[in-house]
């Protein structure tokens, strides 16, 4: 056999065996009379040592011709340690080496395989199977595989089955952009790679499967941030029978129990909040509500002073930084140039110092006085020693700068600690967003989520004003998980269509496949999927989900480790009916 013992499970109690590890060489040290090898495997490091008193030449000879990263057999007694570690669990033994086999040498890595690398993102990328040997690595993949089976525990005891949704789908026209796949059998034809399973857990309810779920991976074809890769996957559920109260007690209920085991955290039902509030107090619809900086809008006291920047706005919002009157000039004028960066658009910032003695200095003092400074500060909650930062503009635009700014504020003192969590329920989405470029609505979620039934007399008066009968679960600022109750009523789904823009032909070609399926006793039924990659983030302390992704794509969505996308050979174009239009590079 390679080996007796993993190279983490030796303790003084195995002192005196016999026993045979393999693994990798860590590290290396020669003081001629004497030599040690930590040897490394995913359990953890042993030290191996020999002395010119109990080894043999030979075996001398062979331990000087390791290198690093070689992978070795080693056979040899358990014994104390004269030199203990207390920093691994192994450290109050070592293995008196009897003899060394190289399984496999190694050449020189590209950095060093140490949790404290000398390796830069780009380089531990290209060698992500390298960096893979890493603790922080190794530890968020395995961290990841735990959550994974206590989802699956969780839902089993819940009476979900697990059923796997087809890969290769037909392409849909709402959402992100798919991936598409062109069909060799089928000239001219294409598959798409599944933006989630959506239909498909809809038609195992009309299937009267009851309770499904799927740990699976999605794909979109967009942009990408740091918490965003082009393939992602999701804990995807589907429930019959059940109203939005149910959806959410029992998925709830998950988020607890990851919470409990993971972290040994209790948690009372989670507060809720309108989407219209969210909006109102934080400027998005997953707050991050582990501090406080709400907003507070002052339309009504900053309009009419002659401050022409503010008397032509739509809405005019602010926050109190806590303690921030200490900044200098030169700080805020920095937060006034953060503000004003391309990514945020923001024109300016007017700010606003609550001195300790009651008075107030602000950047528009020629147009407000004491009393009228002191007012905005009452709306905002502020108290001595805090700095107001006000903004102005297009309701729905400032809203979304002044909650970048929040945060910003809120990552430079600190309020974002990854140890707190702070779940929270966003319920009452609009069922429809207007876009004025195409001159249509776009569904908010997805074409099949249901309006809420108070609702449903306005989908012919005033669509726009319909709410949706769907909820997000937002932690610590993140969504981590959305879903809708459903439409399962065929006329209800026809009549959705036609908001959308889909003519009759168009519904029937993209979609009638699941119109058919309602026609058969489509049960009342509703889900929800979560983003597993990013609540296993988030659980660990990280908002970067590509640590915990074991082959990473980068920001531009490439894989440099095996250098995909790359142009394929003729022949396969020809085979799939595909002009050559590219040149490779």
């Amino acid at each position: 056999m390679f080996r007796t013992h993993t190279c983490g499970e030796l303790t003084q109690a195995n002192i005196n065996e016999k026993v045979t590890l393999s693994g990798w060489v860590s590290t290396l040290r020669d003081k001629g009379f004497m030599m040690w090898i930590d040897l490394r495997d995913r359990y953890g490091i042993t030290q191996i040592i020999l002395d010119e008193e109990r080894s043999s030449k030979e075996l001398f000879e062979t331990a000087r011709h390791l290198g690093r990263e070689f992978v070795i057999q080693v056979t040899g007694t358990v014994i104390e340690r004269a030199s203990k570690n207390p920093n691994i669990p192994t450290g109050d033994i070592e293995i008196l080496a009897e003899n060394i086999t190289i399984l496999n040498e190694s050449a020189l890595p590209p950095f060093t395989i140490e949790d404290n690398t000398d390796g830069g993102e780009d380089i531990r990328m290209k060698y992500r199977y390298l960096d893979i040997r890493r603790n922080p690595v190794k530890e968020k993949l395995i961290f990841r595989s735990k959550v994974a089976q206590e989802v699956r525990k969780y839902l089993d005891a819940q009476e979900f089955v697990e059923v796997e949704t087809p890969v290769l789908i037909k392409s849909t026209p709402e959402g992100a952009r798919d991936f598409v796949v062109p069909s060799r059998m089928n000239p001219g034809e294409f598959y798409a790679l599944p933006q989630s399973p959506q239909t498909f857990k809809q038609l195992l309810m009309v299937g009267g499967l009851d309770r499904y779920f799927q740990i699976v991976k999605c794909f979109r074809d967009e942009d990408l941030r740091a918490d965003r890769q082009p393939e992602f996957t999701q804990i995807d559920c589907e429930m019959s029978f059940v109203e939005q109260e149910d959806i959410m007690n029992v998925f709830e209920g998950l988020a607890k129990h990851l919470l409990k085991t993971f972290k040994g955290l209790d948690f009372e039902q989670f507060p809720r909040m309108t989407f219209a509030d969210a909006m109102r107090r934080y400027g998005n619809d997953k707050p991050d509500i582990r501090f406080g900086m709400e907003f507070g809008e002052i339309t009504d006291l900053a309009k009419g002073h002659d401050f022409k920047i503010f008397d032509e706005q739509e809405l005019i919002v602010g926050i109190a930084a806590e303690g921030c009157n200490s900044y200098t000039r030169k700080e805020i004028d920095k937060l006034i140039e953060w503000v004003q960066r391309p990514q945020i658009g923001a024109t300016g910032l007017v700010w606003v110092r609550c001195n300790e003695d009651g008075t107030y200095k602000s950047s528009v003092d020629k147009f407000y006085s004491q009393e009228d400074l002191a007012a905005w500060a009452e709306r905002m909650n502020a108290k001595a020693g805090d700095l107001l930062l006000v903004m102005s503009g297009n309701t729905n635009k400032v809203r979304s700068q002044l909650s970048a700014l929040r945060m910003e504020i809120a990552e430079r003192l600190g309020l974002r600690n990854p140890e707190i969590f702070a779940p929270l329920w966003v319920v009452d989405f609009p069922l429809l967003e207007w876009d004025d470029e195409s001159e249509r609505y776009h569904a908010m979620h997805h074409p099949f989520t249901s309006p809420k039934p108070e609702d449903m007399d306005l989908i012919d008066s005033n669509p726009g004003e319909v709410r949706a009968n769907a909820y997000d679960l937002v932690l610590n600022g993140n969504e981590i998980g959305g879903g809708s109750i459903r439409i399962f009523d065929k006329n209800i789904q026809a009549r959705m269509f036609e908001l959308l823009g889909f003519t009759p032909e168009q519904a029937e070609a993209q979609f009638g496949f699941l119109m058919n399926a309602f026609k058969y006793g489509a049960p009342p039924h509703g889900g929800l999927a979560f983003g597993f990659d990013r609540f296993v983030s988030i659980l660990d302390g990280s908002e970067t989900i590509r640590d915990y992704i074991a082959f990473p794509k980068n920001n531009s969505g490439r894989d440099v480790m095996i250098d995909a996308p790359a142009p394929i050979d003729q022949t396969q174009m020809d085979e799939l009916f595909i002009a050559s239009t590219f040149t490779s590079k």
